[in-house]
């Protein structure tokens, strides 16, 4: 399990965010939703170490992340990033070699199960026939794809994934998606995403932290926390959900101000 408590941040003068807590469980997906600048990735550095909070504590399985070390955490956690371009001419089986690092002992060659954990995680993203291509030569979702298939390659229980859609076409924005849904469902990892697609939150997130100015707006399901009344406020826009067989689909429009602001709760 992936808990937080009381978790504050700011940079400088300027809060980022403020008491926040959250928790996602083995065997479901944590969706965390909200504006730009409304504090979603700066709340996932702060899970995975590369921040400090300034007040609140992190737990993996009730285990004070400050207390764990480098080797494992890596074996607990993996994380996807938005990552700049990698410029050095590293060949995608090793890209995805390196999710491999906690379970090696010095710099020697891959074992046998190193190569089968990476050429199984290339598989299920669907990038095994590129295995000995440049990395740097592939597309951006190519890209995204192969760093995804290396935190599978890590083979840890927890996975913590910033905007894994980004650069994917509509097919890959499903699979991967799929794919993290199974891995929670299927492997019983813990799992926290960051969206910003609300649709993509709906289907494939158990539930749903919306966050506004660093603070969390609502919490609860899709189904609870994807309602105009919700939404509108948060966002600046119109919403309009759209009951389906199967689940929902949010629809979007501008809308003035005033309209929106029907909802806005009083910010003092």
């Amino acid at each position: 399990m992936i808990s937080g408590s009381g978790i504050s941040y700011a940079y400088g003068s300027h809060n980022v965010l403020g008491g926040v807590d959250l928790q996602a469980r083995h065997g479901e997906v944590l969706g965390l939703v909200g504006p730009n600048g409304s504090g979603k990735s700066t709340l996932l550095r702060i899970i995975y170490g590369s921040l400090k909070p300034r007040t609140g504590t992190v737990l993996l399985d009730h285990k004070e992340l400050h207390r764990l070390n480098a080797r494992e955490l890596a074996r607990t956690l993996s994380v996807v990033v938005q990552e700049p371009p990698v410029d050095l001419p590293l060949l995608v089986s090793d890209m995805v070699l390196l999710g491999r690092t906690p379970h090696r002992s010095g710099l020697g060659r891959p074992s046998a199960r190193d190569e089968q954990a990476a050429a199984a995680a290339l598989s299920r993203v669907g990038m095994l026939d590129l295995a000995d291509q440049s990395f740097d030569q592939l597309s951006g979702g190519e890209r995204q794809r192969v760093l995804i298939a290396r935190a599978l390659a890590q083979e840890a229980t927890h996975m913590l994934l910033d905007e894994p859609t980004n650069h994917l076409d509509i097919r890959y924005q499903h699979e991967i998606l799929e794919l993290v849904r199974d891995l929670a469902t299927n492997s019983n990892h813990a799992i926290a995403v960051v969206l910003h697609d609300l649709n993509l939150a709906a289907t494939y997130c158990d539930r749903l932290l919306l966050l506004d100015h660093g603070r969390i707006a609502v919490a609860g399901t899709p189904s609870e926390v994807l309602v105009r009344e919700n939404l509108e406020p948060v966002y600046r826009i119109g919403v309009r959900r759209i009951e389906l067989d199967d689940g929902f689909q949010l629809a979007f429009r501008p809308t003035a101000a005033s309209t929106v602001g029907e909802y806005a709760p009083d910010r003092g």
